[in-house]
């Protein structure tokens, strides 16, 4: 949550509202969980698999499940 609270924070002073002023939302909190992933598994491809692409993207890398090639 520290984490999430420092990317909602961070994209505010950048001007990019992700919820209402008091409320951390979802893909802030999805979105800090992507980077502790990224940072703990370095060489591992680590992706948010969501139908809500457009916003995820921003802070994340996010594709819809039928773009994924296993």
């Amino acid at each position: 949550m520290r984490q999430a609270a420092y990317l909602w924070a961070s994209a505010r002073s950048q001007g990019i509202p992700t919820a209402d002023n008091k409320s951390l939302d979802v893909d802030i909190i999805i979105s800090a969980q992507w980077q502790i992933l990224k940072e703990n598994f370095p060489g591992r491809y680590v992706v948010v698999v969501t139908t809500n692409v457009k916003h995820l993207s921003r802070f994340t890398e996010a594709k819809v499940w039928r773009d994924i090639k296993f």
